[in-house]
């Protein structure tokens, strides 16, 4: 069976970006103390490696339901799938090369998230207390930490003033960052990725849409 290896990159690509975000857990799990105590100054006080773990719930709510942590798990793992069979679509369809490039970072980091939910309940035994099982409910090792600027609100504005607050205050992973990144670039160059698409838009809109009218025919006598 020969191997198409212009279709094989973008997954290799995938496998890159898991091996980079799965490693640095590693190396952060057993090298780092969970929480502040162990935090690393990286470049200066903006940058700085602060051991976390996140439940994985999407932006950070938490469900009630006793296996709703398994369904999300379970639900990522169908969209994994769903994004590897988009890549070879959109090779079939002879897609832009940077469309393909950007989904590939966007299943690195989606797997590379999975593997953390799926099995670091077990491997690492870090699932939520009170978790009906440990397979399916890890949660995700987050490191990377940017808190540009910190201050206080002024005492005018209103409900916040005089309170704490600090920019940029989001910890995530490697992971995240490839997810973030292959989705703003599709973003921003979406017309030069889907140019084909567009091409094909004009080209429909500017046939006829009535039907053409047929030439009288020549009276015989």
């Amino acid at each position: 069976m020969k191997i198409n290896t212009k279709l094989l990159r973008y997954f290799l690509l995938a496998l890159a970006i898991i091996a980079i975000d799965q490693t640095s857990k590693l190396l952060v799990h057993y090298n780092m103390t969970l929480g502040s105590g162990g935090e690393i100054n990286v470049i200066g006080d903006w940058f700085k490696l602060h051991y976390l773990l996140n439940p994985g719930m999407a932006f950070g709510l938490k469900s009630n339901m006793e296996y709703g942590k398994l369904a999300l798990t379970l639900f990522r793992i169908g969209a994994m799938f769903g994004i590897g069979y988009y890549i070879y679509y959109l090779y079939k369809k002879k897609a832009h090369s940077g469309l393909l490039w950007c989904m590939g970072l966007i299943l690195g980091g989606a797997v590379g998230n999975v593997i953390d939910s799926a099995f670091y309940g077990v491997i690492f035994d870090n699932a939520p207390a009170g978790s009906p099982s440990p397979w399916f409910h890890g949660q995700v090792i987050d490191m990377l930490f940017f808190p540009l600027f910190d201050g206080y609100y002024p005492d005018w504005v209103p409900y916040l003033g005089g309170d704490y607050f600090l920019f940029f205050s989001p910890v995530f992973n490697i992971a995240d960052s490839s997810i973030f990144i292959g989705v703003a670039i599709i973003l921003i160059f979406q017309k030069r990725f889907f140019i084909k698409d567009t091409l094909k838009d004009k080209l429909e809109d500017a046939q006829p849409t009535e039907e053409p009218i047929a030439p009288e025919q020549e009276v015989h006598q």
